[in-house]
């Protein structure tokens, strides 16, 4: 019987990219998930981190997997280990986690799974990436839509944003390689631009005048309370924004056009290739 690949989050931004990708190559691919995928030639499980009941089934011939914390828990800890210990019990030997480039080892939210995943299988890679560019439109799309703005509290701090396409082809090649990368990448695109020139750039694709609008972190927890985040994860994420301007995601890496051959797409390219996705209805 064909060993699976199990994703994790198989209907997020980057597990169903991985998916697609991956079906393509003939992989056999299950995902695990509370929803039913909309995707041709996946085997689908019911998957819900809070109930462990849900795990065995995921995991039932599976070799290798994409691991995709629980979704706005500032501790998966609880949730993630027990998983990885059924995982490593039931024979998966490859994981892939996807965290952040913005959090440290022993960091919170997805700092201590790095130490984790190496713990319970042999063959293991960290993704790293920067900030996706799918959050202008996930995460900024209705104040850029109704206001024409953007809000963070990142000042003139400068990331290196990247598409969730080159994370998942990065994704793949971590999981179906030979070789185990074993190792952490941190993964950005090609420039690192601040959030009013990102604005720009998406002004221009979308025909508008899309400004940068900077707030205090306090102001930025309390829109993200307002969103439905707990108050210990709008805190977090909040707090990322302070480190992006005091320049911690000011950086570049060469990782995706290393791994995959292919240089990683510029904001501009994904701009105009999303600008309906901003433009006045």
């Amino acid at each position: 019987m064909e060993k699976k690949i199990l994703i994790t989050g198989g209907t997020g931004t980057t597990g169903s990219r991985i998916a697609k990708r991956l079906v393509r190559l003939g992989a056999g691919v299950r995902i695990a998930s509370r929803r039913m995928p909309a995707m041709a030639g996946t085997e689908h499980v019911y998957f819900d981190w809070n109930d462990q009941k849900t795990y065995r089934d995921a995991l039932k011939n599976t070799n290798s997997l994409y691991l995709v914390a629980p979704v706005g828990v500032f501790e998966p800890s609880p949730l993630v280990v027990p998983f990885l210990e059924m995982a490593a019990a039931s024979g998966v030997r490859r994981i892939v986690l996807l965290s952040a480039a913005i959090i440290d080892e022993d960091g919170p939210v997805f700092g201590k799974l790095h130490h984790a995943v190496r713990r319970y299988v042999p063959e293991w890679t960290v993704l790293k990436p920067s900030y996706f560019m799918q959050n202008f439109d996930h995460q900024h799309g209705a104040s850029i839509r109704k206001k024409n703005e953007i809000v963070t509290a990142s000042g003139s701090g400068k990331v290196g944003f990247i598409d969730a396409d080159d994370i998942a082809e990065v994704a793949v090649r971590a999981l179906l390689d030979q070789k185990p990368h074993n190792t952490s990448h941190i993964l950005t695109g090609p420039e690192a631009l601040s959030y009013a020139e990102a604005a720009a750039i998406i002004g221009r694709a979308a025909g508008r005048d899309v400004r940068h609008v900077n707030v205090e972190v306090s102001a930025l927890r309390e829109r993200y309370i307002k969103a439905g985040l707990s108050p210990d994860y709008a805190g977090f994420m909040s707090e990322l924004d302070e480190k992006i301007k005091n320049g911690k995601e000011n950086r570049i890496t060469d990782t995706v056009e290393r791994i995959t051959g292919k240089k990683p797409r510029s904001l501009a390219d994904f701009a105009n290739e999303h600008a309906g996705r901003w433009r006045l209805l």
